[in-house]
């Protein structure tokens, strides 16, 4: 399996080794044992969720409280997805960078983005299938979201799909707003949380 880090500290895409036969073919999408070598700590996996999307859905940006946030291990299973990651850490060196890695079914490659990262998607197929494995079940309360469209993020999205966004995330703050609102997460507890989980204490 082939690690690259991403522009994002703490954001990694894996593409795995397939095996194609005249039956078809065979991978391991996720290596628990690579992750944690990569990572430092294993993925508790809480929830696994599943979206189906039409082309131009755009979903994000999303991120949860920290502690205890929601790590995530995305994989698109069918179709294809531009999976985007932006820094919404409070004091980080590269705050407000973002990256993007295609997901489809053909290098079917995935992608981990650790506690308090943004995350985004925009399907670039109809019937895009994305899964994505949780460290954390949802929670109502502590999930927020930035708008994905804010001039200010500039995330790297292609200028010829027409993004369709559901009424939460059309209304969701800007970058400033929510930072200005106190609800992104700080650097320095995300590090401290980092450091719980590598210690043991928190998976």
């Amino acid at each position: 399996m082939q690690v690259d880090e991403l522009k994002v500290p703490g954001a990694w895409s894996f593409t795995p080794r397939q095996f194609p036969d005249p039956r078809g073919v065979f991978l391991e999408w996720y290596k628990a044992a690579v992750v944690e070598d990569v990572v430092g700590h294993r993925l508790g996996l809480a929830q696994a969720n599943h979206s189906v999307s039409s082309r131009g859905t755009l979903r994000g940006v999303h991120f949860a409280d920290v502690p205890p946030g929601q790590a995530k291990y995305v994989y698109c299973t069918r179709g294809a997805v531009l999976d985007v990651i932006v820094d919404l850490r409070v004091g980080s060196p590269t705050f407000g960078v973002s990256d993007a890695v295609r997901l489809d079914e053909v290098d079917r490659r995935g992608v981990y983005l650790s506690e308090g990262l943004g995350h985004a998607f925009l399907a670039l197929t109809d019937d895009a299938n994305v899964t994505y494995l949780c460290s954390e079940p949802y929670h109502p309360t502590g999930e927020h979201g930035v708008h994905p469209l804010d001039r200010e993020l500039d995330l790297p999205l292609p200028r010829d799909v027409e993004p369709l966004l559901s009424e939460k995330d059309a209304a969701a703050p800007s970058l400033s707003e929510a930072r200005e609102q106190g609800l992104l997460p700080s650097y320095d507890a995300c590090l401290a949380f980092y450091e719980t989980l590598r210690g043991g204490s928190g998976q």
